[in-house]
């Protein structure tokens, strides 16, 4: 396995195991996660969403399922993609019966009005959700196919995510964000610092100055999570729909974890999952982040074969691949790229 590979199946296992194991205690105070749990550090059953089924250990939620609607879209276009290739997946591979058992409300919505004939691009502004993380914790695969390109893979967020968000929205900044670091952490010699950067040179000050203000205090903090009580007093929100998952908050919250913990998938899962609010899409951001820096050397074989497992019993899942064959879709799709970028560069040079 080249490095790039390892690159691409550390960023997708970790997120999708992130999510599993995120996914029980969402929503939870960490103090609550610690008095049930002490230090969780396993996958657990859990039922969502108050529909009855009762999920396996290992098996992943909505933020996941959106990622692997996008895998579906790679693997279809042969490569990198556009809103028109999303929207393509919606109306012809995924059932809208089964979406409603592992996907938010407004995923659905968005999925009807795609399969009533609204264009691509107009989708996202239908969703009156412009600063939620649903993009940014699950964009992991367009950076991954823009891997080395921050600026390409900010670009196609900003393209693809408006099957989701609305233009204007930060959520679609903060996941281009996401994309970005990923896309520049897949360097065989990527270090946490130079990745970040990469994509903070793309972002508005604001924005800037909040993921600076999270990687100071995960550089204070005397251990990973000596961290929550100080983020806590920054991220509090309680009360509306959606109050703990707001991009900003998950995705500067994620750069603190990767940071202290050295860039390591494994402990960048378990410090998110024990962090309390919303634990599934911290895991998720961080843990892939983590991944695409390190690989997957780190994450527990036990913990791959769950999620594999629990993917291939989940009768609602539009794509029921194992995480190596998940991240085979993306080097299928590098490698198709890289051909066509071979032959314009051919093309170009004869007649010039």
């Amino acid at each position: 396995m080249s490095v790039l590979e390892d690159r691409v199946l550390g960023c997708l296992a970790a997120s999708q195991i992130g999510s599993a194991m995120g996914a029980p205690v969402e929503g939870w105070d960490w103090r609550r996660v610690e008095e049930r749990h002490g230090f969780l550090d396993r996958l657990l059953p859990y039922e969502h969403y108050g529909n009855g089924w009762q999920r396996q250990p290992g098996t992943t939620e909505d933020g996941i399922e959106r990622q692997r609607v996008f895998l579906r879209a790679i693997r279809r276009a042969g490569g990198r993609i556009g809103p028109d290739d999303v929207a393509a997946v919606w109306r012809e591979e995924v059932d809208p019966e089964h979406a409603s058992w592992c996907m938010e409300p407004f995923d659905r919505h968005l999925i009807k009005l795609a399969r009533a004939g609204v264009p691509a691009s107009r989708l996202g502004s239908f969703s009156p959700y412009t600063n939620l993380v649903s993009l940014a914790r699950s964009c992991h695969p367009i950076g991954l196919i823009n891997a080395l390109n921050p600026q390409q893979a900010w670009e196609d967020v900003h393209h693809v995510g408006l099957v989701l968000q609305a233009p204007a929205g930060a959520g679609m900044d903060w996941a281009g964000l996401v994309a970005a670091v990923i896309a520049a952490a897949c360097e065989p010699d990527a270090v946490f610092e130079a990745a970040v950067e990469a994509g903070l040179s793309l972002v508005s000050d604001e924005i800037r100055r909040e993921v600076e203000r999270a990687v100071e205090i995960a550089d204070r903090a005397r251990e990973p999570l000596a961290m929550r009580e100080e983020f806590a007093a920054h991220y509090s929100g309680t009360g509306i729909v959606y109050a703990m998952s707001h991009a900003n908050e998950i995705v500067a919250k994620a750069m603190a974890v990767v940071k202290a913990t050295g860039g390591s998938p494994r402990h960048s899962i378990l410090t998110a999952v024990n962090f309390g609010r919303d634990t599934d899409c911290l895991a998720a951001v961080a843990g892939g982040i983590a991944g695409a820096l390190s690989g997957a050397a780190d994450l527990p074989d036990e913990w791959i074969g769950q999620v594999d497992a629990a993917t291939a019993a989940n009768p609602h899942t539009c794509l029921k691949l194992t995480l190596k064959e998940m991240a085979g879709i993306v080097t299928d799709g590098l490698r198709s790229e890289r051909q066509r970028m071979e032959q314009y560069s051919k093309r170009l040079g004869e007649v010039l």
